[in-house]
């Protein structure tokens, strides 16, 4: 499929056409993950359940990042 890209705000953005949302069971709202590989990018449904397992990592290891250095020695 063939998009154009387009002045969105002040940014630029691409529209999804409906068919390839459909395909991939995703909606108005779904989070995706965008990655730059091998020249080009690549959109895929993010996995929600890692995004919070992340969030919670990144949040443990700032409140015990004193510990953590402390047991890393």
């Amino acid at each position: 499929m063939n998009v154009t890209i387009r002045k969105i705000g002040n940014s630029e953005g691409i529209i999804i056409p409906k068919e390839a949302l459909d395909r991939l069971g995703l909606k108005t709202g779904d989070s995706v993950e965008l990655q730059l590989e091998n020249g080009g990018i690549t959109l895929k449904p993010a996995d929600e359940d890692l995004s919070r397992q992340l969030e919670a990592a990144r949040y443990f290891m700032d409140k015990y990042k004193v510990a953590l250095k402390k047991l890393a020695e």
